[in-house]
């Protein structure tokens, strides 16, 4: 399962097909990469798909609507070939098309991706994977962590507020100044708790030991496997596969040159 990929791993899995799709202007490539992560997220990734499909339609449909954009305004450097439609200012070619759909291609790709890390990595993995593999300073990881963890309480103690308003009767302007009102009322007392939580987690944190030094032993080590490298070899693999068949049918398009 991609769940028990290491998070560091994974990330770099996830950064460099992101990086390098962005070169491909054709059609071919971001469809064969697509079809491939498809696979992977419904096969041997565990999430939900109801949840994954909520996510990625909205996006989806964003994206298509870049491409719309994208094949209305397209460079002349691209915009060559037979015209196909032609009504009052718009006028669509065989290359903005091509262009308008790699771009929604691409896009899904993109948007396939981070759903494939977002939905099955765990923020507290993550964090230890950066402090231990990619060696990040252990005061940002931490402070990060703590900062995700507090993000639940946040909104708890935002629902409190705003019952304890209601309980006692306090008047619900409406309009723009009732929101910028309701904001004031609700903005200083989450901060005083935000400064109470974060001098407590800190004294906790200094009270173990914690100084933020490189140098320190891990309760959970968090190691790179033989599995972690298969799948960051697959990654690349699927990739370097699409632009592959690209070149070889003839397809395959880097910034308007086609190979």
């Amino acid at each position: 399962m991609v769940s028990t990929i290491n998070p560091s791993i994974k990330i770099i899995a996830i950064v460099i097909p992101g990086l390098v799709l962005s070169l491909a202007f054709d059609i071919l490539t971001p469809l064969v990469f697509l079809v491939f992560l498809l696979v992977v997220t419904f096969l041997f990734s565990g999430i939900n798909l109801k949840k994954w499909f909520m996510f990625f339609i909205p996006l989806s449909l964003f994206s298509l609507g870049l491409a719309w954009t994208s094949m209305l305004h397209t460079d002349e450097k691209y915009a060559g070939g037979e015209l196909l439609v032609h009504f009052w200012w718009i006028e669509i070619t065989t290359g903005s098309l091509q262009v308008g759909i790699s771009l929604a291609l691409r896009s899904m790709c993109f948007i396939a991706l981070t759903l494939l890390f977002a939905l099955t990595t765990d923020a507290t993995k993550l964090m230890l994977s950066l402090m231990q593999q990619l060696k990040l300073p252990p005061k940002l990881t931490y402070g990060i962590l703590a900062g995700y963890r507090f993000l639940p309480l946040f909104k708890h103690e935002l629902d409190l507020l705003r019952q304890a308003h209601q309980v006692r009767g306090v008047s619900r302007t409406k309009g723009v100044k009732g929101r910028v009102q309701r904001l004031k009322r609700y903005m200083i007392p989450l901060l005083a708790n935000a400064i109470r939580k974060s001098e407590r987690v800190a004294n906790a944190m200094e009270s173990k030991g914690f100084t933020g030094s490189r140098n320190r032993t891990h309760y959970h080590d968090i190691r790179v496997q033989k599995r972690d490298w298969v799948f960051l070899a697959s990654m690349v693999s699927a990739l370097a596969l699409a632009f592959y068949l690209s070149y070889t049918l003839g397809y395959l398009n880097i910034f308007g040159r086609t190979f």
